[in-house]
């Protein structure tokens, strides 16, 4: 099990999870003129503007996240909360307990809550904060755009997640062909095909 899935915004600054408000800061506008400068030596195709977009998102989101304490203690707690539950799930699929149901459905709500909050809106919503939208030149046309953008992204991870979890391991049905012919084969021999 991976918790990549489930967006490192310290990572995405390249700061601890013990940073100082000041250390955000200063990772964020780095790392902000670092991709501006990309993007003004790169040639702007469709996909590396999307890709660009989300980046640029990324980073605002992060930003916007870890410079309240508020935020970043609530983003934490989320994150934590969410791969405790998909362990939990496992667990109780290897150990075959009878909570397993119940345990699919908590997760899957809070996935989706989770994704929609940190994938989608705070990253749009902190598009709009001004310090963000100064350092990285995001606009309201960044937004319509990035909209349709993360979204996508969203909908990418939810994937992503769901491919590696217990109930997307199914067992091939055993089939005997052989036998499968033979009644065919007996079935039509009889006349009594339907």
């Amino acid at each position: 099990m991976s918790d990549q899935s489930y967006i490192n915004y310290f990572e995405v600054l390249g700061v601890s999870d013990t940073c100082k408000a000041g250390e955000v800061r200063n990772s964020y506008k780095k790392a902000t003129k670092q991709l501006l400068m990309e993007i003004g030596r790169a040639t702007i195709t469709d996909s590396r503007r999307d890709s660009f977009l989300l980046e640029i998102a990324k980073l605002n989101a992060a930003y916007y996240i870890l410079r309240d304490n508020d935020r970043r203690q609530q983003y934490i707690d989320d994150r934590a909360r969410i791969i405790s539950l998909e362990e939990r799930w496992h667990d109780a699929v290897e150990a075959n307990t009878d909570d397993v149901d119940s345990l699919r459905r908590d997760y899957d709500g809070t996935l989706r809550q989770f994704l929609s909050k940190y994938m989608e809106e705070l990253m749009l919503e902190a598009g709009r904060d001004r310090e963000c939208v100064e350092a990285s030149r995001w606009s309201r046309a960044h937004e319509r755009h990035a909209s349709r953008v993360l979204r996508h992204f969203r909908q990418r991870l939810f994937h992503e997640i769901h491919e590696r979890l217990p109930y997307y391991q199914i067992t091939p049905p055993k089939i005997d062909w052989d036998e499968r012919v033979k009644w065919v084969a007996k079935t039509l021999a009889d006349g009594s095909a339907v």
